[in-house]
């Protein structure tokens, strides 16, 4: 909601002035215009009129009312942006008809430019002094100071105009957004709801109604578009001028369906404690309900010609939502109409084919719950271009994919477990079969150069290779780094261990504090700490001499890299309090609080490495040890 305060000042339009003016406008009251009356005045009746001097008087006559109106619009446009109603008022009680004047270029009133600049008194004072019928007033554009108020988000600017003209949230021209139309665009979910419910919405065209279903859909508004469909239902079935239908715009929105209709009561109980938790779950919970609102009147209503129509134009449903992973709104589809399985491209893509191409985690674990189908549809492929699953599953992910994860190796191993995956489920005679040049699918444009005649490995070695470079030079990046970290925390420990802190006995050679428990202390860390930096070092050195193939990346590396970088962070660990430690020992008997504050203090590098490094920790054990719980694992979600 935009703030509705008198100080906020958003860009408004550029004060553009009219070079021609009517009479009717400004007041031709110039000292040079009764000069020139009073001469006409003292003329003889019959003196011979000149022409020229006619001409030159009625010039002069002209620019001087310019002179005095220009300078009119300017100051009321100053005091309407500024929200100066003391100046405005000023104006209004010399000239009336200032109040609807045009002063910008634009056709836009006083009411217009202290609308767009949010000054709420200024136009609350000017309404008051504004007939109801000037309120409906238009731009040049054709936009009322309503619509200009919508855009803004102020409810109370709306409202005093609103109470003084109630028509005015249905006054629009043909190509010009409604009121109501304009809050949902910007947004404004106050202003939406205040003028939908002012809005006569069986008064507006058909066109109208399913551009406000579907910009309530696409600003979120879930509440205000369940509202629209209980009204006009068929509404499910009308079209945007581009083709897209309601459900066509929901199915491209995967994070804002719920998997359930009706809220749960635990989140129906956190509403007073956690407001935007429970708004995000009754959003999700309303679009639930919407999809299937809609889906279930498209099924009721159309025959099976109409149906398969619907879904294929102007792109595919299912397609659409299984690209961008949109698993809950397959599920309430493929619930109700199961056979939407079989509908594929004219290449012979199924939902999970694009899928595999997009990546689709959720999309894809489906077809673990069709049971023996998925043999069948798994190894759908075109059978003239040779083109099946697996070839999807050797293509490169496309960049916003292959960023969830950190790092070109741990990208390079999220690629071989969706081909490891895919391998899984299609047919041996799959794995050897070569697609044809000059392949064209989809969105993926394969040239000859790309793919000549390759089966999905050398597919996958082809399109990966640049990857698997960009991982090398990664890995060994990495490794060098923390290799080095390693080196001086062992270093240090390792010469530690000959010079304990307080020295040794000159008799016996044994340390003076060894009765000391914060003696023991140093010593167990001490001796970890060298242990663990030693083995750190040995795991990036491990990783600078791998061999780098494919398969190095699916396990080996990101294992080695794992355990390099946990034993490298608890060496550093151990390393702060080993010198907690000697710095109790040797400066505990001055009693003072020096020593504690030092040693508190040294935990600093442990929270910065953590800082630095948790996130790349996460990213590879999720990659090496979690991803596997995301394949062939269903939920029983669809049947």
């Amino acid at each position: 909601m935009a703030n509705s305060s008198d100080e906020e000042q958003p860009t408004t339009p550029s004060p553009h002035y009219d070079n021609d003016v009517n009479d009717d406008e400004c007041h031709p009251n110039s000292d040079a215009a009764a000069a020139d009356e009073a001469q006409h005045e003292g003329e003889e009746p019959d003196a011979i009129p000149n022409p020229t001097v006619e001409r030159e008087a009625f010039i002069i006559c002209e620019v001087n009312r310019n002179r005095v109106c220009i300078p009119l619009k300017v100051r009321l446009y100053q005091a309407a942006l500024k929200g100066d109603w003391k100046t405005a008022k000023s104006i209004f009680d010399i000239d009336s008809s200032a109040i609807t004047m045009k002063i910008t270029d634009a056709d836009e009133t006083a009411l217009h430019i202290a609308v767009a600049a949010k000054h709420i008194h200024f136009v609350e004072n000017l309404v008051d002094l504004t007939s109801s019928s000037a309120l409906a007033a238009t731009s040049g554009e054709g936009y009322t100071a309503l619509a200009f108020a919508a855009a803004s988000g102020v409810v109370r600017m709306a409202k005093v105009m609103v109470d003084k003209n109630s028509h005015l949230p249905d006054l629009h021209d043909l190509y010009i957004p409604t009121p109501v139309l304009m809050a949902v665009a910007y947004e404004r979910k106050d202003m939406a709801s205040f003028l939908f419910s002012n809005t006569n919405f069986e008064a507006l065209l058909p066109s109208e109604q399913i551009k406000l279903l579907i910009a309530t859909i696409s600003s979120d508004y879930y509440d205000m578009a369940l509202e629209i469909l209980k009204k006009k239902p068929e509404l499910a079935r009308e079209r945007l001028q581009n083709g897209d239908t309601a459900l066509h715009v929901l199915a491209r929105k995967p994070s804002t369906i719920g998997s359930n209709r009706e809220l749960s009561f635990w989140k129906t109980s956190i509403n007073s404690r956690f407001p935007k938790i429970y708004h995000t779950a009754l959003m999700q919970t309303l679009a639930h309900q919407i999809v299937e609102r809609l889906w279930n009147f498209v099924l009721g209503k159309s025959t099976m010609l109409e149906l398969h129509e619907f879904i294929k134009h102007p792109t595919r449903l299912l397609h659409d939502a299984a690209r961008v992973g949109n698993v809950e709104f397959l599920i309430i589809l493929l619930r109700s109409y199961p056979n939407l399985l079989w509908k594929c491209e004219d290449e012979g893509k199924s939902i999970f084919h694009v899928a595999v191409e997009n990546r689709q985690e959720s999309v894809f674990n489906l077809i673990y719950e069709i049971g023996g189908l998925k043999d069948i549809l798994a190894n759908f492929h075109d059978k003239q271009k040779q083109f099946n699953m697996l070839h999807f599953a050797g293509l490169l992910a496309t960049p916003n994919h292959l960023t969830k994860v950190s790092g070109a190796a741990l990208q390079m191993q999220r690629e071989l477990l969706w081909f490891k995956e895919v391998e899984k489920l299609v047919l041996s005679s799959h794995l050897q079969m070569k697609c044809d040049p000059n392949l064209e699918l989809f969105e993926v444009t394969i040239t000859k150069d790309r793919v000549d005649k390759l089966t999905p490995r050398e597919l996958f070695t082809k399109e990966h290779e640049q990857l698997r470079k960009q991982g090398e030079e990664w890995m060994k990046t990495t490794a060098n780094s923390c290799m080095l970290v390693a080196t001086l925390i062992a270093t240090v420990v390792f010469a530690a261990a000959f010079t304990v802190p307080g020295g040794n006995d000159d008799k016996e050679g044994i340390p003076i504090f060894w009765q000391n428990k914060m003696f023991t202390v140093f010593v167990i860390s001490d001796v970890a700490a060298l242990v663990l930096s030693t083995t750190s070092i040995l795991m990036f050195l491990s990783i600078l001499t791998s061999r780098y193939a494919e398969k190095d990346f699916l396990v080996s590396l990101p294992t080695k890299l794992l355990f390099g970088l946990l034993t490298l962070f608890v060496s550093i660990a151990c390393m702060v309090v080993a010198f907690g430690a000697a710095f109790f020992i040797a400066y505990d008997k001055t009693k003072t609080k020096i020593p504690r504050a030092i040693g508190t203090a040294a935990i600093l590098p442990l929270g910065c490495f953590y800082l630095c490094h948790s996130r790349l920790v996460v990213d590879v054990l999720r990659s090496t040890y979690w991803s596997i719980f995301s394949f062939g694992y269903p939920k029983k979600r669809l049947f």
